[in-house]
């Protein structure tokens, strides 16, 4: 056989990956149905090979048909993306124009206000009295009446009325990518309905195994709540033990981002092995026997699969679950257990069952982070021999939080935009408490006992005053990192040419990698430099309301109606400024007067390094206007009664901006107008953010 390495899987996982990759950015059926004719045919001729593999005396061509079977793994990843894209297929159902949707409830409905949001799976189409099988994947955001609330469970089965839209772009800089999230699921289409146009048809659609995991995380989750009086204690406790996601503080979530523990929030590899490691102790007794060892194996895999029923089958937790098992299972059988092959077995088989899982944050940090620890721990623990028992483990621990920082440190920085300074004190203060915390929380989950649970709500605020604490020293994180993809690459390489001279004592690869390092530095220099010359103007694109950044090297005028605290700023506003550098931002409202040394507003009327703004609303009379009547942007804002043919007999100006508080209808009718008179129009609404260079 070709393949009988000890790290197979990680020789074909590289091919799958990059397959992968290149499907999802060129997906289209013709391409499916190309790929689906080459892996056909390269499989023929891999079966051949392997039939006549003795008379051919194919270890003669070993490297030749190793890069053989490697095309074929890059070819099926292509595949296997394409086949899993659902509007790729013939019956999506955004292909036609149906009236009603029959479908059923893909996940836990989350409520924000009124507001209910959860992902269905479509299964009919109803068009002219005629039913039609459909496929595909859809976002619902459903406004629900407050006097007689719909309550929706997974597996419940609904019909509503086909209003879906694409999903939209993100409009601003650095705004989340919202629809290449959801595209990471496999949606693309997302419909906003009221609770009158959905119908309740069935229960219990869906996997009834999902169904019944999410039905017992809900009666932990009740359990929880009960017994805890605290509300972030409790929401830490659903959070951390059982993956639900709870309503967590600001405050909160920042002190676990800025320390570097977020992780601990999220169920994944290190809950399980902590699992692993109770259960591992536990059972230790029937290690004696083969059949005692055997007993052990499957009932450590039991309970950590019956702990991922527990969290809802968390797609973190299933990773770690399927890992685990392989491991344990190996190790019983005292097959080679190579760490590095197990973990590339647990990514091909997430990726065969799903492509899409692979742009998934949580996937990608996860999987480096192991590395990290397979890797970096051993080599970094070696760094310092300690006879001291205690302090031993001590390093023990602080190599283990020094590799998955490393290993992860570059993506880290990339998604989060910042650098915990004091990640390893932190990793510190929590890895005993954590570990209390995971086994008092599932203790509290059996036995129920109010005086544990006295204890544990204590334990979890301990935990967050801490955290808050360090997380307020000077200096405790490097924020407002931002890399660009270019920049992202070079710090992999960095990191990876760091290691390879570290690990085998080669200077080049020391001195490349410090030169890679001088290089990053530089352009990070460079655009600090450019941002303290920056002149422009920034018009945001939002949905309802309205921003506009005057914006001189570090600092800004902010036109906006919005303010440091709204969730509208922090989404779509704050992102672009972060990214701009800026660190001084001055609110100014649509009716407020305000002058420094460049930027000057009066009366409606704005004057910046020599551009002028005329601000209109429903109120504003320009008749009142002295004696200028010249102006390089007129702004219409709140819907104003003017014809822009009329107004422009009696004010020149050569660009419209036309703000989201108008209504579309007017929004609309300003541009045929605008068009018509060969004026500049910017809307700033469901179309890109406008940047003007003012230098």
């Amino acid at each position: 056989m070709i393949f009988r390495a000890e790290i197979v899987f990680v020789k074909i996982l590289l091919p799958l990956i990059f397959g992968i990759i290149l499907g999802y950015y060129f997906q289209n059926e013709q391409l499916l149905g190309v790929t689906i004719t080459t892996l056909s045919c390269l499989l023929l001729i891999a079966s051949l090979i392997n039939i006549f593999y003795k008379k051919i005396k194919g270890w003669k061509y070993k490297k030749t048909i190793a890069s053989f079977y490697y095309l074929i793994f890059f070819i099926l990843g292509i595949f296997l993306t394409l086949f899993h894209t659902h509007f790729l297929s013939k019956d999506y159902f955004a292909k036609k124009q149906y009236h009603q949707l029959k479908v059923w409830v893909n996940s836990e409905p989350e409520q924000t206000n009124d507001i209910v949001r959860f992902e269905v799976v479509v299964t009919n189409g109803y068009l002219n009295n005629s039913e039609e099988k459909c496929t595909g994947n859809l976002l619902i955001a459903l406004k629900v009446d407050s006097l007689t609330p719909i309550h929706l469970n997974y597996g419940d089965e609904l019909m509503i009325l086909a209003n879906y839209l694409p999903v939209e772009p993100p409009y601003n800089p650095a705004e989340f990518n919202f629809k290449r999230w959801l595209a990471s699921k496999n949606i693309y289409h997302q419909s906003f309905i009221r609770q009158d146009e959905l119908a309740k048809l069935r229960t219990n659609q869906g996997n009834p195994i999902i169904k019944y995991a999410l039905e017992i995380r809900q009666k932990q989750v009740d359990t929880y709540r009960k017994l805890i009086k605290n509300d972030e204690a409790f929401a830490v406790a659903c959070t951390l033990i059982l993956g639900y996601r709870a309503d967590l503080s600001n405050e909160t979530l920042a002190a676990y981002s800025k320390t570097g523990t977020i992780h601990a929030l999220s169920v994944s590899g290190m809950h399980v092995g902590i699992i692993y490691i109770m259960l591992n102790w536990l059972l230790s007794f029937l290690d004696r026997k083969y059949w005692g060892k055997l007993t052990k194996t499957l009932l450590i895999c039991l309970l950590v699969w019956c702990y991922a029923l527990i969290t809802g089958f968390s797609p973190s937790v299933l990773r770690s679950a399927v890992m685990l098992s392989v491991y344990v299972l190996s190790k019983q059988y005292k097959r080679g257990t190579n760490s590095y092959n197990v973990l590339s077995f647990t990514a091909i088989s997430l990726l065969v069952i799903n492509p899409f899982v692979i742009w998934h944050v949580g996937f990608q940090l996860s999987f480096l982070a192991v590395i990290g620890l397979i890797y970096y721990q051993p080599k970094i623990y070696q760094w310092w021999y300690l006879k001291n028992k205690w302090l031993d483990k001590l390093w023990s621990v602080t190599a283990m939080s020094l590799a998955a920082q490393l290993a992860t440190l570059p993506l880290s920085i990339y998604y989060f935009h910042q650098f915990p300074v004091y990640f390893v004190f932190s990793n510190l203060f929590i890895f005993i408490p954590i570990i209390l915390l995971m086994y008092g929380g599932i203790a509290l989950l059996i036995i129920k006992n109010h005086l544990l649970a006295i204890a544990f709500e204590w334990l979890i605020t301990f935990i967050n005053n801490g955290l808050k604490w360090i997380s307020s020293l000077p200096y405790a994180g490097i924020t407002e990192i931002w890399l660009n993809k270019w920049q992202l690459l070079l710090f992999f390489v960095f990191v990876i040419l760091l290691t390879v001279g570290f690990s085998y004592y080669k200077k080049k690869y020391l001195f490349s990698g410090l030169m890679l390092l001088l290089i990053i530095q530089l352009t990070f220099a460079y655009q600090k430099i450019t941002a303290t010359q920056q002149e422009e103007l920034l018009l945001f694109s939002l949905r309802k309301n309205f921003a506009a950044a005057f914006i001189k090297g570090n600092k800004t005028v902010l036109l906006t109606d919005l303010n440091a605290n709204d969730r509208n700023f922090e989404f779509f506003v704050k992102p672009a400024l972060d990214q701009k550098r800026i660190n001084n931002i001055q609110f100014v409202s649509w009716n407020d007067n305000f002058q420094d040394h460049q930027f000057i507003k009066k009366d409606h009327q704005i004057n910046y390094r020599g551009k002028t703004f005329l601000l209109m609303d429903e109120k504003f009379d320009y008749k009142k206007l002295s004696q200028n009547h010249r102006f390089d942007f007129v702004w219409m804002h709140n819907s104003p009664k003017q014809n822009l043919a009329t107004l422009r007999e009696e004010i020149d100006f050569s660009n419209l901006i036309v703000d989201a508080s108008n209504k579309d209808y007017l929004i609309a009718k300003f541009e045929g107008q605008a068009d018509s008179l060969k004026i500049t129009t910017h809307v700033l609404k469901k179309q890109q953010a406008i940047t003007l260079n003012l230098n």
